[in-house]
């Protein structure tokens, strides 16, 4: 994690991570992370804009080696980024909140809770917003 405040950059970009984007992930660079939604944006170590943005949709987390992580793209396999923690409890925390930022884990929650809710109270908590028969929240199943 980065020690002290650096003037000038959003406050929660610690903590610091090495980042590669190799194959291999041999070359690890050290760089400021911020997760925002399901957007993973990274920063040079000195500078307030970033460098680089990854689209957490359609990729795979993977635990590597020890404090390491990987994110690659599933239409893209050979595109893979490695990210290099201070802990293992830090890189745990980090593949959790990765796993959870993508908008099909979100939906699928949103499913999961709402079908819950729906057993539990016997009405669907969509209706008052005009949305219990949107079919983007279905899974699988289309009313024909």
């Amino acid at each position: 994690c980065a020690d002290s405040p650096r003037q000038g950059l959003p406050q929660d970009l610690e903590p610091s991570l090495g980042v590669a984007e190799l194959l291999l992930c041999a070359l690890l660079k050290k760089r400021l992370v911020k997760l925002v939604v399901n957007f993973l944006f990274y920063f040079r170590t000195d500078e307030a804009e970033p460098i680089g943005a990854l689209l957490l949709e359609h990729c795979r987390i993977t635990k590597e080696e020890e404090n390491v992580f990987s994110i690659s793209f599933i239409e893209e396999p050979e595109r893979k980024y490695c990210f290099e923690c201070d802990s293992e409890e830090q890189c745990q925390e980090w593949i959790e909140a990765l796993k959870r930022a993508s908008y099909e884990f979100m939906r699928r929650s949103l499913i999961f809770y709402r079908n819950e809710i729906q057993k539990m109270t016997g009405k669907d908590p969509l209706e008052q917003y005009g949305i219990s028969e949107e079919a983007r929240f279905q899974l699988g199943t289309r009313k024909q």
